[in-house]
């Protein structure tokens, strides 16, 4: 008992203005981390982050290491699995999955990623959706081989998410709207630089029946025009795509490397300098905040070195604390059925473009 009064007290001691009480604390935490091996300290961390939104509880999270990763994974699963605490945990796990773990391989065998996909499947909440998909995106190339067992879960993700595009729900807002399209957007270019043979495939039979050809017409062909004829289509087949020994010698970034390569986005066209010039499109986005946990994307170092298709802006946000926060886009085609005269926004999270923003 005094030993959780005693943590208690220092959970507390670690957002002090105190720079150096600050330091000390963390220091304590993080030799506690390093000789207790069970799960007990990290659940409390990942329990009083959610509560308090704590950068220093989340910086001690963001580096933890072998064999907290499972407590901590474990836990995010848990919190994944009910609705109140679902968008704050796709938050936290985002800021960890970005700073790339040692531990990283581990998230295709973690019950984790299941979770993720099923919510994807099934949630309504707009904002949950929006994050988890770009969640999902910064994952996929740390774990290219999860394809070959989840590859027609990602794939009905897209499906579902486009039509929500189309559909425009009553109850969701209509900038919610715009960010959900960017961030399947973004979703497109993953798949389709990842799984060109699987994924066409999925996109012929998809859109082939009736009731999802204006999905197509409306959302899913426009992405298509801002993509080059993916060189596997001709050369690869659908189970290399899938086969292992394909990925073996492909680091995270490498993947991301080759998901630019077949695009025709203006942003992601100059890969030269070692730096994506979506990143300096990204800083001239306006922001926008939103009532959410803070975004892991809007202003972490890059997850994938030097070069990432991910939304992300290099920029610094004026407002990186505000709740609600997912990165810039990607130059996308024009969201399906807006209003041709969106309202001028601010958002860090997603930038929404009109449709004359695409010349």
């Amino acid at each position: 008992m005094a030993q959780q009064a005693n943590v208690g007290e220092l959970l507390s001691m670690l957002d002090s203005p105190v720079l150096s009480v600050r330091d000390d604390v963390t220091a304590v935490f993080k030799e506690n981390l390093s000789s207790d091996r069970g799960p007990m300290l990290v659940n409390t961390l990942v329990d009083y982050y959610l509560e308090t939104s704590s950068q220093q509880v989340l910086h001690i999270l963001t580096t933890l290491q072998e064999p907290h990763d499972k407590h901590l994974l474990d836990k995010m699963n848990e919190y994944v699995g009910k609705a109140t605490s679902r968008l704050p945990t796709l938050s936290l796990l985002g800021h960890v999955i970005r700073l790339q773990p040692s531990w990283k391989h581990k998230l295709s065998q973690a019950p984790l990623l299941p979770s993720l996909l099923r919510c994807l499947k099934v949630d309504t909440d707009v904002i949950v959706l929006t994050t988890g998909v770009l969640v999902l995106i910064t994952m996929l190339p740390m774990i290219p081989q999860a394809g070959k067992q989840h590859l027609h879960d990602f794939f009905d993700i897209f499906g579902r998410l486009s039509s929500w595009c189309l559909k425009k729900p009553g109850h969701v807002a209509e900038i919610s709207l715009v960010h959900l399209y960017t961030s399947v957007y973004a979703l497109f270019h993953r798949l389709y630089g990842m799984y060109p043979c699987n994924f066409v495939s999925f996109l012929r039979s998809h859109y082939s029946m009736k009731e999802n050809l204006a999905t197509f017409e409306e959302v899913v062909k426009p992405m298509m025009a801002h993509v080059r004829i993916h060189p596997d289509l001709v050369t690869g087949s659908k189970d290399h795509e899938l086969d292992p020994r394909r990925w073996k010698k492909l680091e995270t970034h490498d993947v991301v490397i080759e998901c630019a390569k077949i695009s025709l986005d203006p942003t992601e066209a100059s890969y030269e300098d070692g730096c994506s010039v979506s990143h300096r499109h990204a800083a001239r986005c306006s922001h926008h905040p939103a009532e959410a946990p803070a975004s892991p994307y809007a202003d972490t170092p890059n997850s994938y070195g030097s070069v990432t298709s991910t939304p992300r802006s290099e920029a610094r946000p004026t407002a990186s604390s505000t709740p609600g926060q997912l990165p810039p886009p990607l130059s996308l085609p024009a969201p399906p059925r807006l209003s041709t005269e969106p309202p001028q926004v601010r958002c860090p999270v997603v930038c929404p473009l009109s449709p004359r923003a695409r010349h």
